[in-house]
């Protein structure tokens, strides 16, 4: 696995300018049953994460017929998830628009605390222990 480099500022600064990113902030917690409504429910979902050496244009082009596609990028970028296909960005394009997002969006401290633990934490709760 290599490990994925810093981008660079020219790309962050095309980051801050992009369509979907500038959606994603507006579409921020506008709708939290986004994930019930994306096109992605009806497809396999190993068709949003192809190998590292396998392009994502199968899955970015589903994203962009996607109502939701602001909600699910907003989610990704809030949580940092950087693997797979999400709002109709790949991981490297979600590193730049990381570096943008955190500049534009504060921790509010009061959703924060009702937000309850990391969605990693929530999902380890799913697992059952041996």
């Amino acid at each position: 696995m290599t490990r994925a480099r810093m981008p660079r500022p020219h790309e962050v600064a095309a980051a801050r300018r992009d369509p979907r990113l500038l959606r994603a902030l507006r579409e921020r917690r506008k709708d939290e049953a986004w994930r019930t409504r994306g096109t992605c429910q009806s497809v396999d979902p190993e068709t949003f994460f192809p190998a590292p050496n396998e392009p994502a244009d199968a899955a970015v082009a589903l994203c962009r017929s996607c109502d939701v596609q602001g909600s699910c990028l907003a989610w990704a970028l809030e949580v940092g998830d950087c693997h797979g296909v999400w709002g109709g960005t790949t991981p490297r394009e979600r590193r730049a628009m990381l570096i943008a997002w955190r500049d534009e969006v504060q921790p509010d401290p009061d959703v924060a605390s009702e937000a309850g633990p990391p969605v990693r934490d929530q999902l380890l709760t799913l697992v059952p222990s041996r």
